[in-house]
């Protein structure tokens, strides 16, 4: 860390906030010294985002105050705080998605032709792609974001950041779509930012990552302030009992459950240019993880299973008959049930209340005559409020409002509604925090005993090695490979990943 003893470069002073029925801030302190990066931890709802949505601009404190480089500032705006030398890059992305990265990078910022309104484009792709080339990422400016997969476009957010050459830059996940390699280009990236004296406020629920690149840490807990501590005094157990105030132990609780017959078959499963002749089968009762890189073909399996996009041939076995699964519509009806990486545009309605959205997959259930029994719904929905533990003041809240955490465990309601016998969870972790994770791998557990087969893409090793029964591994739209629970080693997974 530089210069912490100097004037920090922020200062948040006993900031509160508060939503209709729920204390999202209650009193809370940060600080940040210049070129330094500093670690915003706690559990999904602890009031992190909250936080640093007030030091954005985006939200508006109810008391407190705020303070850059010693002078007391009002942020009003992402304007007000972009101007201030602010930078915020979310963990749901702010992408226009028809337009460049490179226009993405500098939009708003454009550089201006010789006449008024017109853009130098010349200078824009040019400028962006030095900009994407310094992080040392391939990524051509002039390509659409909607052509990106999700860790290009999350590497465009970091860009468009860093183009601001803002002093206070919060990253907020920023690493969970990336691969080893693009992490290793953002660690870089940072150490780079800090000695050029800019500050870097790091949110992350991998926390080695806060471990490896970080200099103090601020624990949050129920929208209040925990403890700052320097990161080299803390172990992960350490970070974890602060964060939930608690101990957890077996952070991956696997629990095996008896293997029944196979659920789901997939035969020579082929999409022309994405997926090249997939078999496996997934039986009643097990965990069979799927592991890859970064457009190994992961996601896209699931996809053709799940109905969303089609198949160019191959044979699909429920219960040991074939099935015809056009749509997601067909696979819901074959009992398949689908808990996307991309929840916000994926998964959920966001406008919609939790209520809403937990009975979505299966109005029928609850209807009578095409009209829906909002008694039934309502009971469902508690149901699944209590046994799922999602935190919201009541089921008619938004699921925009909730924490990523309780927007998972929204989407999981959503489909134990169902009655899925077949559920496919794809990054079903991501961005969320110990605590949560660990209530996920447990309901896992508990469908598996109930006879549920389950098949998990996940891009962390460990948690693709602590849950699954069998793995598998896909590279460039092949399977390479098949390892049981007691043969797969972090090395072997990775030497199939990589085509070996």
């Amino acid at each position: 860390m530089k210069d912490t003893e100097a004037t920090p470069a922020l200062e948040m002073r006993h900031i509160s906030k508060t939503y209709p029925g729920v204390r999202a801030l209650d009193d809370v302190s940060l600080t940040v010294g210049k070129g330094e990066v500093h670690a915003l931890l706690g559990e999904n709802g602890a009031g992190k985002s909250t936080l640093m949505k007030i030091l954005a601009g985006a939200q508006s404190k109810d008391s407190g105050t705020i303070l850059l480089n010693g002078a007391l500032v009002e942020i009003d705006s992402p304007q007000k705080a972009m101007a201030l030398g602010v930078s915020i890059i979310y963990q749901e992305f702010n992408l226009v998605p028809y337009l460049s990265a490179g226009e993405n990078i500098f939009l708003g910022r454009e550089p201006k032709a010789g006449l008024p309104g017109f853009v130098n484009f010349k200078v824009l792709f040019a400028e962006a792609q030095r900009v994407l080339d310094n992080l040392g990422v391939k990524i051509d400016a002039r390509m659409p974001v909607n052509r990106l997969s999700i860790a290009q476009q999350q590497m465009v957010e970091i860009a468009k950041a860093t183009s601001k050459k803002s002093k206070i830059i919060v990253m907020d996940e920023p690493s969970a779509t990336l691969t080893d390699h693009e992490l290793r280009a953002l660690f870089a990236l940072i150490k780079q930012l800090k000695s050029e004296g800019v500050s870097v406020v790091y949110i992350s629920h991998r926390l080695e990552e806060i471990i490896e690149i970080c200099d103090r840490a601020t624990i949050m807990r129920d929208g209040k302030w925990i403890a700052t501590l320097d990161v080299k005094d803390l172990t992960r157990e350490d970070i974890i009992r602060l964060m939930v105030g608690r101990e957890l132990k077996d952070a991956i609780p696997k629990v095996a459950a008896p293997l029944g017959s196979p659920a789901l078959e997939v035969r020579n499963l082929n999409r022309k240019g994405v997926l090249h002749d997939i078999s496996f089968t997934v039986h009643k009762g097990e965990v069979l993880g799927i592991a890859g890189l970064v457009g190994a073909g992961r996601t896209e399996t699931v996809r053709v299973i799940f109905g969303a996009d089609a198949m160019d041939s191959g044979e699909i076995l429920v219960d040991g008959k074939p099935v015809t699964i056009r749509s997601p519509q067909d696979a819901i009806k074959n009992g398949i049930g689908f808990v996307t990486e991309d929840r916000k545009h994926q998964g959920l309605v966001l406008n919609m209340a939790v209520r809403e959205n937990s009975t979505l997959a299966n109005l029928g259930a609850i209807s009578r005559m095409s009209f829906i029994k909002r008694s039934e719904e309502k009971q469902v929905t508690e149901k699944y409020r209590t046994s799922l533990a999602i935190k919201t003041p009541h089921i008619e809240q938004a699921v925009k409002n909730l924490s990523g955490g309780n927007q998972q465990k929204v989407v999981l309601a959503k489909w134990l509604f169902t009655g899925s016998k077949i559920l496919i969870f794809d990054e079903p972790t991501r961005g969320i925090d110990v605590g949560a994770k660990s209530e996920i791998y447990k309901l896992m557990n508990e469908l598996a005993a109930q006879g549920v087969a389950i098949i998990m893409i996940s891009s962390e090793l460990p948690e693709v090695m602590g849950m699954s029964d069998r793995i598998l591994v896909m590279h460039e739209g092949r399977l390479t490979g098949e390892l049981t629970r007691a043969e797969a080693t972090q090395e072997q997974i990775m030497t199939l990943a990589t085509g070996g």
